[in-house]
């Protein structure tokens, strides 16, 4: 039976009405009054969240933003991406030949480059100084001491063979900032690079997951040919599906921070070997 009163009484308590009254300073006279209780404050409440929500979802369903929510890229978007980045690629190749052009130029007239050595006015878009100047003593007897060195080292000689006649490609721009690891289980390379820098396949080959994780944000696997499988982590947006062939050197993704455990833009990459991580560095010139 108390337990019956309690609950009539908490009702009661909430249905209880107080007064609010408006009342002129000088006068005292009362201008205004209206009563208000606590269900009523609650449900103003509720009502203010629920249009804050439903104001909110509807910015996120019909504006661009849903865009960048996890698997709600559209393939118009994805469309554009990838000709944005092929763009950028392609405008960075005519930079660098450009630049290649001025400073080659700038060798011919102080005379470091002599004028026979070049065949063509492409010449000077494609090679350098140091490819047409003639090897130094001192060059001459590093390279004989580091053949030497070398000569019987047994696993410069495996990595050869298992990786004969694959050309790796760099997967992104950028400076490593955390290497290969194993005691720290940290199994491949992250490299530090601009937002939204072209991701790479390293290799020929088909993917063979992606999608996305809470820890690692974006992530692409790629199986190639030797028994070789590289992974791409914490990408700002996937380009390839499953079962989408790729090839060496072309953008697959777009580096990004889509996860809760990056401090910042880069690429994780790992190279997997018949079941086993290798440290990329030893395959690739980064």
């Amino acid at each position: 039976m108390s337990g019956k009163l309690f609950d009539k009484a908490l009702w009661h308590n909430f249905k209880f009405k107080y007064k609010i009254a408006i009342t002129d300073e000088n006068t005292l006279e009362e201008m205004g009054k209206f009563y208000v209780s606590k269900l009523n404050g609650f449900s103003i409440l509720a009502i203010v969240f629920l249009i804050l929500f439903a104001i909110a979802a509807s910015i996120l369903i019909f504006t661009p933003l849903r865009n960048y929510l996890p698997g709600y890229m559209n393939s118009e978007v994805r469309e554009q991406i990838v000709h944005n980045a092929l763009r950028a690629d392609s405008l960075m190749g005519v930079v660098e030949r450009q630049n290649l052009y001025v400073m080659n130029i700038q060798d011919i007239f102080k005379g470091i480059i002599k004028m026979d050595t070049i065949s063509s006015m492409a010449n000077l878009t494609e090679i350098r100084e140091d490819s047409l100047m003639e090897r130094t003593e001192r060059e001459a007897e590093f390279r004989r001491q580091y053949e030497e060195a070398e000569k019987y080292n047994l696993t410069t000689i495996n990595i050869q063979a298992e990786i004969d006649g694959l050309i790796f490609h760099t997967p992104t721009r950028g400076i490593i900032s955390s290497h290969f690891d194993v005691k720290s289980k940290h199994l491949g390379v992250d490299i530090a690079a601009n937002p939204n820098e072209s991701v790479l396949a390293a290799l020929d080959g088909t993917v063979i997951f992606s999608g996305y994780t809470a820890e690692t944000g974006y992530v692409m696997a790629v199986q190639h040919s030797q028994e070789f499988i590289s992974v791409y982590k914490y990408c700002a947006a996937l380009l390839k599906q499953e079962g989408d062939p790729v090839k060496g050197g072309n953008v697959i993704a777009v580096v990004g921070n889509s996860s809760t455990l990056t401090t910042g833009p880069h690429l994780h990459f790992e190279l997997w070997h018949k079941g086993r991580p290798v440290d990329p560095v030893n395959y690739i010139l980064f």
